[in-house]
């Protein structure tokens, strides 16, 4: 069982940065595969980034390719997103989910667990 907790959405200008953080619970952390998506209010979850348990592989979606990264830290069982230049179609609920995929899935049925989530707002 894995339980996650993101933290660090809020109100941001376009143009501005927000990182994203999701804590996770359990001794395991390492074994998972991760994930990010959003969903923006009247619209379906999508996939934003994901990273391999190693770290070492990072998917992203083209609309935030260039402009977000994804990462990690095992040892403190947290993974981040840094968003950058953002916009103001970047406003949705962002959510952390984990996989036992061992390679980045951009499908959410692949995730096996999922935080609460963490709003983000981008004003023009």
């Amino acid at each position: 069982q894995v339980q996650l907790v993101e933290s660090g959405g809020g109100l941001v200008q376009a143009g501005g940065s927000l990182r994203l953080s999701c804590a996770a619970s359990g001794r395991t952390f390492s074994t998972y595969t991760m994930g990010w998506f959003r969903q923006a209010s009247g619209k379906e979850r999508e996939f934003v980034a994901g990273i391999s348990w190693t770290g070492g592989s990072t998917y992203y979606a083209d609309s935030v390719k260039g402009r977000f990264t994804v990462s990690r830290d095992n040892a403190k069982s947290t993974v981040y997103l840094q968003m950058n230049s953002l916009k103001p179609e970047d406003t949705a609920v962002y959510s952390c989910a984990a996989s036992k995929f061992l390679v980045v899935s951009a499908n959410e049925k692949h995730y096996d667990y999922w935080g609460q989530g963490t709003q983000v707002t981008v004003s023009s």
